[in-house]
């Protein structure tokens, strides 16, 4: 089996949807940068992107819904008609630039990731986990819905079980959509309660495909390592996947300004270390994550656990220069800890019944 693989792209440096939008930031190019600054990401293990044909793009979203997002590239705009229908134009999902070439982008990455883990194998693809895609429109900032396609590959390539693992703030409607009673697709999700889209509730179990646990506000890290241990590793093992799918949203952590969770980054990387021993194949997206530092240092450590790098205490001065030049103007400049260092300091804190029982009772639905 080949060693771990990052699939990366020029597509996303200086895109923006827009000035005010919460991704006007850098987010994966600041992870290539960083982690190329680190000495991790030599030419024979980078790989770059494609971007997925509209006819690939069909295999989750209708054939209207790609030629409406090309035409909306094209033309820089879109009719009344076509942001009613199909959501483009709005607030969350606006017209830019590269508006169709850049989601297919990211959907080409999962499509590549997915042949590149055909033998066995891991891959990052930081680009990709926009989870909330539906079929006929984009949502919450999700063009496409890079996952679900990601996925649907994997079972076209002959597999019988992907588990699907999601530590976003946000809970993954639009894989649940498309999975929804599958018995091929085992949905794990993590994500804030009372947190748009407003889905993902306790006992929603999405047909009997997904396990559910909406987290409360302040969420920790040792909350979330008893969720690890007595739930989702449980559950993938049990489901026994021939492929891992771990989106790892970089919006959980204290300083993101789109949820009021409270993990470090080594709550993410404890997850990836985990989940690693437990398929042949893992695929580790990115998704959520609206601070560019703590964004770019996050899944820099994803690739740096994936690869077997060791994280220092304090970056050399070439990485610090990266996250130094990194811009968020509408919120100043951050603390030295998120320009100096890679590794948050850990978040404890007591682990609270709500936690507990949700947990216990997702175990006992599920025979875990």
């Amino acid at each position: 089996m080949a060693g771990p693989l990052f699939i990366g792209s020029q597509i996303y440096r200086g895109s923006r949807y827009g000035r005010l939008h919460p991704l006007s930031i850098e987010r994966v190019p600041a992870v290539i940068d960083l982690c190329r600054a680190m000495g991790w990401l030599p030419a024979e293990v980078y790989r770059t992107s494609p971007r997925a044909k509209a006819a690939a793009l069909t295999a989750f979203h209708t054939e209207d819904y790609v030629a409406a997002l090309k035409a909306a590239e094209a033309a820089q705009a879109v009719t009344p008609d076509v942001r009613d229908r199909h959501g483009l134009g709005t607030l969350s999902n606006p017209v830019f630039a590269e508006m169709f070439r850049r989601p297919a982008t990211a959907a080409g990455g999962g499509l590549l990731a997915a042949e590149l883990v055909a033998r066995g194998g891991v891959v990052h693809n930081p680009g990709g986990g926009t989870h909330h895609g539906m079929p006929d429109r984009a949502s919450g900032f999700c063009y496409l819905n890079e996952p679900v396609l990601t996925i649907r590959r994997l079972l076209s390539m002959g597999l019988d079980r992907v588990a699907y693992v999601d530590i976003d703030a946000h809970h993954c409607d639009g894989v649940a959509h498309a999975f929804h009673g599958s018995e091929s697709v085992r949905m794990i999700s993590v994500h804030e309660v009372g947190r748009w889209p407003f889905t993902g509730a306790l006992d929603d179990d999405a047909g009997g495909a997904a396990l559910n646990l909406p987290a409360p506000k302040g969420f920790h890290d040792d909350e979330f390592a008893l969720v690890l241990e007595r739930l989702i590793l449980p559950a993938v093992e049990a489901f026994r996947p021939d492929a891992i799918f771990l989106q790892c949203g970089a919006d959980a952590v204290t300083e993101d300004p789109l949820s009021r969770l409270a993990l470090s980054n080594g709550s993410h990387w404890r997850t990836v270390r985990a989940l690693r021993a437990l398929a042949p194949r893992l695929i580790v997206s990115g998704g959520g994550g609206y601070n560019p530092w703590t964004t770019a240092r996050l899944w820099s450590g994803v690739w740096a656990t994936l690869a077997g790098h060791e994280i220092p205490d304090r970056l050399p001065e070439p990485a610090r220069a990266i996250l130094g030049a990194l811009d968020w103007s509408r919120r100043g400049r951050p603390g030295p800890a998120l320009l100096e260092t890679l590794a948050d300091a850990p978040r404890p804190g007591a682990i609270r019944d709500e936690v507990r029982t949700a947990v216990e009772t997702l175990r006992a639905r599920h025979a875990l």
